[in-house]
């Protein structure tokens, strides 16, 4: 017993400390993370910035604050956009797709799918000068949904009841506490059709497609990548060299020095993805996907 004693004793003393410290620990590796990981080497000013976007569309404040310094850095080239997501909140994907729009007007634009360019992300890439997805990734869902849970039968069973005081005959919209009513979903419908009737409209423009014909490009249709192009959606089946190649070739820059990454904002935006996804997957609301 003393010999296991003297060769696994240290353990539950590691356990314990780290417990009693996670704190410090946590931001000791962050410091080390963002200060003992930058070499030495004397960095180089990037021309060519790339943007990467995963995970569902909610929170969109940095990316946004990305390519806004993107558009007003004169020594930024062109900007590549790498989208993985399903789509999410109408008002953020709007946003990035006004912002994209912005970008464009200043310097070239690629953006890539590098899984999923649906609906939402779809939405916020419309306006890149050229469209690039990996022949695995799915293209397309341009459509529009609400949906919320109906727990009554559950609330009946634990024996919950809620109770209201409203002003307003649609105010107890989307509430998960019954059924809603016909002249509710009705009124719901009026969104969703308007908020429908947009992206059609601003995709069509953009994309320069038929809108008479949107049943074959929109009406969320979901695409492969090669289906996508024939119908309009993207401009090339391709990996991520290839979207960078295309960048290259717009931008015009001979020496070609792409930003790099840092570590904490790797961890940050991992951070960001999974508490986005939480969001997204429980409070219901007028989403693009």
């Amino acid at each position: 017993m003393n010999i296991f004693k003297k060769i696994f004793g240290w353990i539950p003393k590691t356990i314990k400390f780290f417990s009693e410290n996670f704190k410090w620990v946590l931001f000791i590796l962050i410091l080390f993370l963002v200060f003992g990981t930058s070499n030495q080497e004397t960095k180089k000013p990037h021309n060519l910035e790339h943007i990467k976007f995963i995970g569902p569309i909610i929170d969109v404040s940095q990316t946004l604050q990305k390519i806004e310094k993107a558009t007003k850095d004169n020594n930024i080239k062109g900007v590549l956009i790498e989208f993985n997501s399903p789509g999410g909140a109408v008002a953020p994907s709007i946003e990035l797709e006004l912002a994209i729009k912005r970008l464009k007007e200043k310097k070239p634009v690629v953006v890539y799918s590098s899984g999923l360019l649906a609906s939402g992300s779809y939405y916020a890439s419309i306006w890149a000068d050229k469209i690039v997805a990996n022949p695995g990734s799915i293209v397309g869902s341009i459509g529009v949904i609400f949906e919320g849970a109906n727990l009554k039968e559950l609330m009946d069973k634990i024996g919950i009841k809620t109770q209201v005081v409203k002003m307003g005959k649609y105010k107890q919209i989307g509430t998960p506490d019954r059924e809603w009513l016909p002249y509710e979903k009705k009124e719901l419908q009026k969104i969703i059709k308007d908020t429908y009737d947009m992206f059609v409209s601003d995709v069509a423009k953009a994309r320069k497609l038929d809108k008479t014909k949107k049943e074959i490009w929109a009406d969320a249709h979901v695409f492969t990548a090669r289906q996508a192009k024939k119908v309009g959606l993207i401009d090339k089946v391709g990996s991520i060299y290839d979207a960078k190649e295309e960048l290259i070739k717009l931008s015009g820059v001979v020496n070609p020095v792409w930003n790099k990454e840092s570590e904490i904002d790797k961890i940050l935006k991992k951070l960001s993805s999974k508490t986005s996804m939480i969001l997204y997957n429980y409070f219901p609301s007028a989403t693009l996907k």
